[in-house]
């Protein structure tokens, strides 16, 4: 098993998909009505969210990024990195979501937004055709503090529930790893969310915090690693680029096809995405996760068909990466299963290169995103001198390379203290 071997001694390599295509008998209870149904949800709390988050009145209270074309970042991928990308490239910046400052935003926001709705309508605090914006009374918010959020988190999802239930009055508490960021903590903290720290890896603060939610009846735990609501929240960007790309003229079709690159996790927000994609785009869509090569839990799961039921550690590596975001030893089994026949490969990617990617996208396009997001560039970055990408794309693609469009999606990053992206930005990488 070649692909063991790259793994086990910490590799940069792009593994590919041989799934790819071949529908699952497994019934994962997916519908994409579920995604309808959460853009439509967003929408009808988009008056609650002006109210408390007037940065997101310029798009009428819904949560979205802008996706731009980096034609400066592009001539540095070619010229620094012999990539001879020739298609268009585009950065997708979750990391300038409002409210959560990354991809975690659609689907925690959207998990807790949905929660909220039910109990209240639940109580008769709320009719389904009354102004949303009445959530933000004092009559609710007491009502609501009633009720504890738990959510085990290497940092972006804990930034994205703990901030979204604290601002409607939910008590939180957040099980974050010993990967995650400390200011991260910190401003979870300063929203009023309790944080417990775990010397342990993601995986047992999620294990935690799934049991002492088990043990309180007025507390809800928000599951990445198996929530359909989070999975659906996240799917809803799909049907926003669609958009986005229509209104850039971008056709998707055979002739020019779409390649997608998402950092990656336990798998749940690049899972989802990657799901809308293909519901919307299908074949003409190819979707590429990147993984630390300390940490490429999905990779190793999908490779080896074994999914939740091994982990990076038993393979000898640490798990340990400075793409925070990304510090997962077990990937969803769930997400994998689903991703069996939808994802077209994975990237590995050395913590060196996110620092270097992060640098020169700042200094060609003056946009800061963080270590973990900056990942997304390893796939273009490699284009040419990856025999097995290239393999791939000859083998899928119908078209010459200059009419594929490739999507960066940046998944996080303005949330960062200024200080820390000074200390990013100017410290060499070690």
């Amino acid at each position: 098993m070649e692909y063991l071997n790259k793994l086990k001694n910490k590799e940069e390599f792009f593994w590919e998909n041989l799934k790819l295509g071949n529908k699952s008998e497994e019934d994962f209870g997916l519908n994409f009505e579920g995604v309808y149904e959460a853009e439509e949800i967003l929408k009808k709390f988009a008056p609650f969210i002006m109210k408390k988050f007037p940065e997101t009145i310029k798009r009428d209270g819904i949560i979205e990024s802008k996706i731009s074309e980096i034609p400066n970042m592009k001539k540095i991928l070619n010229e620094k990195y012999q990539s001879n990308v020739s298609g268009k490239v585009f950065l997708k910046q979750d990391n300038e979501l409002a409210v959560a400052g990354s991809v975690k935003a659609r689907g925690g926001i959207y998990e807790i937004l949905k929660y909220t709705k039910e109990i209240l309508v639940e109580n008769k605090l709320l009719e389904e055709n009354d102004d949303y914006s009445l959530i933000a009374s004092r009559e609710v918010n007491e009502f609501l503090s009633k009720y504890t959020i738990q959510v085990g988190s290497t940092g972006n999802l804990g930034l994205s529930i703990g901030i979204i239930s604290r601002t409607l009055g939910f008590k939180v508490v957040v099980h974050m790893s010993r990967d995650a960021a400390q200011w991260k903590k910190d401003l979870l903290r300063s929203y009023g969310a309790e944080v417990i720290e775990y010397e342990g890896d993601y995986g047992k603060a999620v294990e935690r915090g799934r049991k002492l939610s088990e043990e309180n009846t007025y507390s809800y735990f928000v599951d990445d690693e198996n929530s359909k609501n989070l999975f659906y929240g996240y799917a809803v960007a799909a049907i926003r680029l669609k958009k986005q790309l229509d209104e850039l003229n971008i056709i998707v079709d055979e002739k020019n096809p779409l390649f997608v690159y998402i950092p990656c996790g336990v798998g749940g927000a690049p899972g989802g995405i990657a799901y809308g994609l293909k519901e919307i785009f299908g074949e003409d869509v190819h979707i590429f996760f990147v993984e630390p090569t300390n940490s490429p839990c999905m990779l190793l799961g999908m490779a080896s068909g074994k999914h939740r039921d091994i982990s990076v550690f038993d393979i000898g590596l640490t798990g340990l990466t400075l793409a925070d975001g990304l510090a997962v030893g077990r990937p969803s089994g769930f997400v994998g299963r689903v991703m069996d026949s939808i994802l077209s490969g994975i990237f590995t990617i050395e913590d060196k290169y996110l620092f270097d990617y992060m640098k020169d996208l700042y200094s060609s396009e003056n946009i800061f995103i963080e270590p973990s997001a900056a990942s997304c560039f390893q796939g273009v970055a490699r284009l040419y001198d990856d025999i097995d990408f290239q393999n791939y794309i000859k083998k899928n693609i119908k078209t010459e390379q200059k009419n594929i469009n490739h999507i960066l999606w940046s998944t996080g990053g303005s949330l960062v203290p200024m200080e820390i992206r000074k200390k990013y930005l100017e410290k060499p990488f070690k």
